[in-house]
């Protein structure tokens, strides 16, 4: 047989049931603002988009979905440079502590959701608006002394600069762009990857010819030293703007980022987070960070 429920009691449970509820939501409260309370862990560098190092230590910026991060010499933990969680998509460093770049802002600054053209002269630490503010989304960004390259991935155009981002030109190009890199000493001769196609063009981005059947990341660090990291993880090297190839070495996974240098040091990014270096101009690959 069931008991029916005494009603006068019912008052008493909730108050009670109430009062604890109460005191819990104020330890909480307390909890949260003691020192010694739980923080949420940083995740590190995540969906890693571009690298550089910083001529004035040497160190290596790591642009990303989560954050611009530093590796400094000799360590092997990126460190976020500062709070700010803007995602940097397009990313290159000009000059000692002077880098730019693009990609969407940190939900607390309240800025447009493309950011166009942003300037840092700290290290990465604050970042001003250059041009293009809400106007433009780079994914691909290059420099050499004052020009500047860029793709723009939310319309598929090619943005040209002379005079460091100041002023653009715009030209369309066909089809989704991998990768960009300017020519040493010839800035209107660029080369492109598409997904299926590495390109050529003379005239500054107005227009393209595809020289083989080739995508991947690319880096132009002198005339003679022109890379291609393939996706499979190969890289391959040409002396002659791309129209003979020979491969080097490989990567050992699927690479997201990649840069090199006149002295043969490179780095490149695997999607898993993961970031190696080599100092041999590409033959052998060693771990330099892990993801996190």
């Amino acid at each position: 047989m069931f008991k029916r429920r005494r009603r006068g009691r019912a008052a008493p449970f909730l108050l009670i049931a109430g009062t604890i509820g109460l005191i819990a939501v104020v330890v909480t409260a307390i909890m949260a603002t003691r020192d010694d309370a739980p923080v949420a862990r940083d995740p590190g560098p995540v969906h890693i988009h571009a690298l550089g190092i910083n001529p004035r230590d040497n160190a290596l910026f790591v642009a990303s979905h989560t954050g611009l991060y530093r590796i400094g010499r000799g360590e092997n933990v990126a460190r976020r440079v500062s709070d700010r969680r803007q995602d940097t998509m397009g990313f290159t460093v000009t000059a000692a502590d002077r880098f730019l770049g693009s990609g969407h802002p940190d939900l607390r600054d309240g800025l447009p959701s493309r950011l166009g053209l942003i300037q840092s002269h700290d290290g990465g630490k604050r970042w001003r608006s250059i041009s293009l503010l809400g106007e433009a989304d780079f994914h691909v960004l290059r420099a050499r002394g004052q020009r500047v390259v860029a793709y723009d991935a939310s319309k598929g155009r090619i943005f040209v600069s002379r005079d460091r981002g100041q002023h653009w030109r715009t030209h369309r190009f066909e089809g989704p762009l991998v990768d960009l890199v300017i020519a040493p000493g010839r800035p209107q001769i660029l080369l492109a990857t598409s997904p299926a196609q590495l390109l050529l063009s003379r005239d500054g981005g107005r227009s393209w010819g595809s020289i083989v059947e080739a995508s991947g990341l690319l880096a132009w660090p002198t005339r003679e030293q022109l890379y291609l990291l393939a996706p499979d993880g190969r890289l391959w090297l040409s002396p002659d703007r791309g129209r003979r190839w020979r491969v080097l070495g490989e990567i050992g996974g699927r690479p997201a980022a990649f840069v090199a240098y006149r002295d043969g040091r490179m780095y490149t990014a695997l999607h898993d987070g993961i970031i190696k270096c080599s100092i041999d101009g590409g033959r052998s690959w060693r771990l330099l960070a892990h993801p996190g």
